[in-house]
């Protein structure tokens, strides 16, 4: 797959191609279902598959300091479009410039006179350009007349069970909410994965070595999704081995047994012992065990830990 940032060095002889366009943040279920449309409907036309999304986040640029909580890093939601089949994934930098464009200038600027789009498939809610004055209805009648075809594909969700009466539609607010809230499981299956939290290890304050539980404390993006508060079930990768998966019993919190005031991420890797201090990690969040908790005692930490552990272990399968 190709990946471009920007689209001023177009490769010589691009032709025309199959685009959708979006944020994509989280590359979750109905993100992938979109894709896939896109990417059948570019090869049966024979033609490149492209994914157009953007960076920074178009809500900070536009309403700075109400960046989103992130879901994927970009360098993480490329690796997932890729295993999507998709030909091209292409950056475009989100400035005010770009934000001002009207509907039919994004359209004529971007897709006709850069991309040479022959199709458009974007979600049935799509709106673009300036203050978000164009949706499907608009990009079709420009499809008309600049020559590609649009289709809006339906949203997917999931029925929920008949006492809640409804259907969630799968959107990164929604998963955004349920990590929020601690709920990864649901986080997961919207995503159709765990949620993942990626960063770097950095040192801490050596207490989970005292306690005989030393942890890996992870360094993480400005705006990652970090679950809400509580002890989780996670899986533990390394960048340097992305196919081994650790057991690991992750803190996440403030560890208020020692009125701790900073919040942290803190992984307990099962049955390794090993420093992993300056590694590229993630953390794969698969089910929460507890809230956090304040304990009267150290003993009694110690022994809810090992509680902790034993069902990391019941959860994860991992014997």
């Amino acid at each position: 797959m190709q990946r471009w940032r920007g689209l001023t060095d177009l490769p010589g002889g691009w032709g025309r191609c199959v685009v959708t366009i979006g944020v994509f943040d989280g590359v979750h279920r109905g993100h992938q279902a979109l894709i896939s449309r896109t990417v059948e409907a570019a090869r049966q036309r024979g033609l490149p598959s492209v994914v157009l999304t953007f960076d920074p986040h178009p809500a900070e640029v536009l309403r700075p300091g109400s960046h989103p909580a992130q879901l994927t890093t970009l360098r993480r939601k490329a690796d997932l479009v890729e295993e999507l089949g998709v030909d091209v994934f292409a950056v475009l930098p989100f400035t005010l410039e770009l934000s001002r464009l009207t509907p039919d200038e994004f359209v004529h600027e971007v897709l006709v006179d850069q991309l040479h789009a022959a199709a458009v498939i974007v979600g049935e809610n799509f709106t673009f350009g300036h203050k978000a004055a164009g949706d499907v209805a608009t990009l079709r009648a420009l499809g008309k007349r600049f020559g590609f075809v649009a289709h809006g594909a339906k949203l997917q969700g999931r029925t929920l069970p008949e006492q809640d009466d409804g259907e969630i539609t799968f959107s990164s607010t929604y998963i955004r909410s349920c990590i929020d809230a601690g709920d990864v499981a649901a986080a997961g299956e919207a995503l159709g994965r765990p949620h993942r939290l990626d960063g770097i290890v950095v040192r801490g304050d050596g207490r989970g070595h005292d306690l005989g539980y030393p942890t890996a404390n992870l360094s993480t993006p400005r705006y990652a999704a970090i679950p809400a508060d509580g002890v989780y079930a996670c899986w533990f990768v390394r960048s340097a081995k992305p196919d081994e998966r650790l057991p690991a019993a992750v803190s996440v919190g403030t560890n208020p047994t020692f009125s701790g005031r900073e919040r942290t991420v803190e992984a307990f890797v099962l049955d390794v012992d090993e420093d992993f201090y300056g590694q590229h990690v993630a953390l794969d969040f698969v089910a929460r065990l507890r809230g956090q908790v304040r304990f009267d005692s150290v003993d009694a930490l110690v022994d809810r830990i090992g509680d902790d552990v034993t069902r990391t272990r019941d959860v994860l399968g991992s014997g």
